[in-house]
């Protein structure tokens, strides 16, 4: 997978997706920053491991899944823009989310009070809720798979793709490794899923968000997996103080072993979490994206690397319609020169660059001001040395006369 991560950059998949730089990578995908040629706007574009797109199986599993999630609409939802195979690469291209994973957040942050665990909640189960009318079960709902904005915009990702992975015939291990905190019992025992087992994972990520852990605990993710067919999750008042009994109700509910006794679907427990944050008058809040993410470091090299006049992947200066675009198969196309490029908007304050501690902002203004120097830079370095001889040479005549001074 290194290797085509590597390859890939700069690469034009379909003559249309440009990828720019890699955000995260996990053992079935890789997600990139992309740019839309046509349309001239960022996008995600998730490209999953060759493995898979060498299995037909997988790539009809993969259209499908594909053409059911782009015709869902919800504000919870990461929006599916296209998908596609070029030479050797399945890929998905998706909304960009810029902001982070709760999982980012839970490590920045520690748990949630219950006022912020209902925010994260209800934006997420009323995008599965949507799903499960369709008749799409998400399969993999965990804090990796939920993005937050910078405008604090809640969405779910990856509808889908745990599906046709697990239906190819390339080995599904790591994917049932990758989510064995959140699996529901029945996922582990058959496979099987319908819309109870995301309520099942939802409410095992609704104990994590108010106690900071996952309810079990396993020597192997296997055994970690297979616990949840003997035991209980807890509630998470048993765990952490502070936690309403009514939001204790709802975790366990949704996470009983028999699929019959939990919430229908994503609706059900949302509308129960509802009901819950009335009774405790539970105030409004707008959940904060994570300072630090993958998503942020990306961008904000990328914004860097663009203000100096440089690709993300170290090309020389220039633009890219200028040196054109490294389609798939190695030849050269030049771009329209004339294509409008995406908007960068204006850099958030909070965006590290890896330069300095200085802001992405402040970092370019610098950049600005050695380019405004550079035309006079030789005058300048001439007049520094006549300055600096001349203070050298008054000083060393001060010392002569106050040596002879003092000597007299």
């Amino acid at each position: 997978m290194h290797s085509q991560v590597d390859e890939l950059i700069g690469a034009v998949l379909e003559n249309r997706y440009r990828i720019e730089a890699p955000i995260a990578r996990g053992g079935m995908s890789a997600v990139y920053v992309g740019t839309d040629l046509r349309l001239g706007r960022d996008v995600a574009i998730k490209v999953m491991d060759t493995r898979y797109a060498a299995d037909p199986q997988f790539l009809r599993r993969f259209e499908f899944e594909a053409r059911a999630v782009a015709g869902l609409r919800h504000p919870g939802l990461v929006a599916v823009y296209d998908q596609g195979i070029d030479d050797d690469v399945a890929f998905l291209v998706m909304e960009l989310v810029e902001g982070g994973s709760l999982r980012e957040l839970l490590r920045e942050r520690g748990p949630m009070p219950p006022h912020a665990v209902v925010a994260v909640a209800d934006p997420v189960l009323g995008g599965l809720g949507t799903a499960h009318a369709a008749g799409l079960v998400h399969r993999d709902v965990k804090p990796e798979n939920v993005l937050i904005s910078d405008a604090g915009e809640i969405k779910v990702a990856d509808f889908g793709l745990v599906r046709a992975v697990a239906e190819s015939g390339v080995t599904s291990a790591s994917v049932i490794l990758g989510t064995a905190a959140y699996l529901s019992p029945e996922q582990v025992n058959s496979t099987q899923a319908d819309a109870r087992s995301d309520v099942y994972s939802m409410g095992v990520m609704l104990f994590e968000l108010l106690t900071g852990r996952t309810p079990f605990r396993g020597d192997t993710p296997l055994a970690l997996a297979y616990q949840r067919l003997t035991y209980d999750v807890p509630a998470p008042g048993d765990v952490i103080r502070g936690v309403p009994a009514e939001l204790d109700e709802v975790v366990l509910r949704a996470t009983e072993r028999r699929p019959a006794d939990r919430y229908a679907d994503g609706f059900e427990m949302r509308e129960a979490l509802l009901d819950v944050a009335d009774v405790l008058d539970l105030p409004p809040f707008t959940v904060p994206a994570p300072r630090r993410s993958a998503e942020r470091e990306t961008m904000a090299r990328r914004r860097a690397a663009l203000d100096v006049g440089a690709r993300p992947d170290g090309e020389p200066d220039g633009t890219p319609a200028q040196r054109g675009a490294m389609p798939r198969g190695g030849t050269r196309v030049q771009t329209d020169p004339g294509a409008p490029e995406p908007a960068d908007g204006a850099p958030s304050p909070d965006r590290i660059d890896d330069r300095t501690d200085l802001p992405v902002a402040e970092v370019s203004g610098l950049d600005g001001l050695v380019e405004e120097l550079d035309g006079g830079r030789l005058r300048a370095l001439i007049w520094i040395l006549v300055v600096l001889l001349v203070a050298a040479a008054a000083a060393g005549a001060g010392w002569w006369v106050g040596a002879r001074l003092l000597g007299g």
